[in-house]
């Protein structure tokens, strides 16, 4: 799974989850693309099981880029624990996106193919996204 080789602070704030992404928005790479429309946090056991299921479908034909990279810890204290005595481990990694953001993009297969394997992938995420093409 994605996760940093080193971090400068193993724990942080869990921060806000607004606005509409200025990065990353559009297509660069691929003809297809998988668009966010909510804000929220993905993780990185949900970009691995979007890139499994885009690159089933596809057969391994074409190319896929993933546009998200999981930076930020999100900690977790045990079940059953009592109030206080610190901030919990961290234990998994997620990326924070905004409204707009691009999570992956594809080229080198047909639109129906494309189409299709990033239906399979939209059922990975909590968020609402949208396929998107290059005009």
């Amino acid at each position: 799974m994605l996760m940093p080789k080193k971090v400068k602070h193993r724990k942080q704030f869990r921060g806000k989850r607004r606005g509409i992404a200025t990065k990353g928005n559009t297509l660069e790479f691929g003809d297809y693309g998988l668009q966010v429309l909510e804000n929220g946090w993905i993780t990185a056991r949900q970009i691995e099981a979007g890139r499994i299921a885009i690159t089933r479908h596809c057969k391994r034909g074409g190319k896929l880029w993933i546009r998200l990279f999981p930076w930020k810890p999100v900690s977790t204290k045990p079940v059953e624990v009592r109030m206080g005595k610190g901030k919990g481990d961290p234990e998994f990694w997620v990326d924070v996106v905004r409204r707009g953001r691009i999570i992956y993009e594809l080229e080198g297969v047909s639109e129906t193919i494309a189409k299709e394997a990033m239906r399979l992938a939209q059922q990975k995420f909590g968020l609402k996204t949208r396929f998107v093409k290059r005009h």
